[in-house]
């Protein structure tokens, strides 16, 4: 099965979960430099690891989060409608219940 990504864009679905979708509104230019330095601390939480250097995980792990929130993927919505954010539950639990059943029985 493809990515599926909600009707009006705001969330991913993993595994039956929701995950916030990256702000549609930034430049691509931006989103691509967001993405890369995403990368970049994923890949330093990995070596951090591998060295067990604990001050070095928290940098890195603080690294991925400020990446994230630029992104849109977590802190505030980028949505301005006022919808409450459903990131991380259930799609069962949310409004978006009925569309997944569908999505997925095709």
């Amino acid at each position: 099965m493809s990515k599926l990504v909600t009707p009006d864009g705001r969330y991913l679905v993993v595994r039956g979960r929701l995950w916030r979708a990256s702000n549609p509104g930034l430049d691509d230019g931006k989103r691509a430099a967001l993405v890369q330095d995403l990368m970049d601390a994923r890949r330093e939480v990995k070596a951090a690891l591998r060295a067990k250097d604990a001050a070095r995980l928290a940098a890195a792990r603080r690294a991925v989060h400020a990446a994230k929130v630029a992104l849109g993927e977590r802190g505030p919505v980028w949505w301005s409608d006022g919808a409450k954010d459903y990131n991380r539950y259930l799609v069962r639990n949310t409004p978006y219940a009925d569309w997944y059943r569908d999505a997925i029985e095709r």
